[in-house]
């Protein structure tokens, strides 16, 4: 692995970034952990590079706008793996560029043979909306088509992947999609949460593939978590203290009080987040 205390900077929104390039911004969490983020995206979506000694963790390869390889290669050296939080567009977008994908199973099918109910127009349209940074000359939102491919390996929910003296645990967290994982780095005390926990736009429950009791019982799930230092999510501000658990676990309170878990009952907006069913 290169070093990339030469290459530190601040860019114009204050962030510190890595590595200098005209689409990801590349932030360091500590010395074995990488953000990669697409923030001239309306989605601003973050993967995430987790080193180990014998190999390294891709969670999630973004919008595929622009090569996430390119990142990687500049970041190690050695053998990566893709976890893929969920199969949605916007985190699968280079895969293609990886040998190793995993996945959990009850999204497999979906890796394989399409995103349910989404249609290529409406990703079309999505992925090329509302972007403030130049794209490069490969990409075209006209002709984009998310990833297909058959996955290296499906997930289960508790199953430990171990990167070398570091051990990820793969958290079945369905709502958003049937196969949402989170993934909890024992190392660090670190939880990535995909698109189960983040901040700024409403967390999602709404389309005909979510499922909005699956949604706040896996928000149960992490808000029980035990020896969690920072949350991650896959949009907008990057990083969280780990108390939002605790504000997590009484909005899952205050949802199922208040009998409003089930699709049509609208944005549900609490002190630091928001969920839209």
């Amino acid at each position: 692995m290169i070093s990339l205390s030469f290459l530190k900077f601040r860019d114009g929104e204050n962030n510190l970034v890595y590595i200098q390039d005209p689409w990801f911004t590349v932030e360091k969490l500590d010395d074995t952990t990488f953000a990669i983020s697409e923030y001239g995206h309306w989605e601003k979506v973050h993967s995430f590079l987790l080193i180990g000694e014998e190999k390294a963790a891709l969670i999630d390869t973004g919008l595929g706008i622009d090569s996430i390889k390119r990142i990687t290669d500049q970041l190690t050296d050695l053998p990566i793996i893709v976890i893929t939080t969920h199969v949605h567009w916007d985190h699968i977008g280079s895969h293609a560029e990886f040998n190793e994908i995993y996945v959990h199973k009850a999204d497999a099918d979906w890796l394989m043979n399409g995103i349910n109910g989404l249609s290529i127009e409406h990703i079309r349209k999505d992925i090329g909306r509302d972007i403030t940074k130049p794209t490069p000359a490969t990409f075209d939102p006209s002709t984009f088509k998310p990833y297909q491919g058959k996955p290296t390996r499906e997930l289960n929910d508790g199953e430990v992947i171990d990167i070398g003296n570091r051990k990820l645990t793969m958290l079945h967290t369905p709502g958003h999609s049937p196969g949402h994982i989170c993934i909890f780095d024992q190392q660090d005390g670190y939880l990535f949460t995909g698109d189960l926990l983040y901040t700024g736009t409403p967390i999602y429950a709404f389309y005909p593939t979510t499922n909005p009791l699956d949604l706040v019982n896996s928000l149960d799930k992490i808000a029980k978590l035990e020896g969690v230092s920072k949350v991650f999510g896959s949009h907008n501000q990057l990083g969280l203290d780990a108390a939002i658990l605790d504000e997590v676990q009484e909005t899952v309170n205050q949802l199922r009080e208040k009998d409003v878990v089930r699709h049509g009952t609208g944005i549900h907006q609490f002190q630091s987040f928001s969920v839209q069913f």
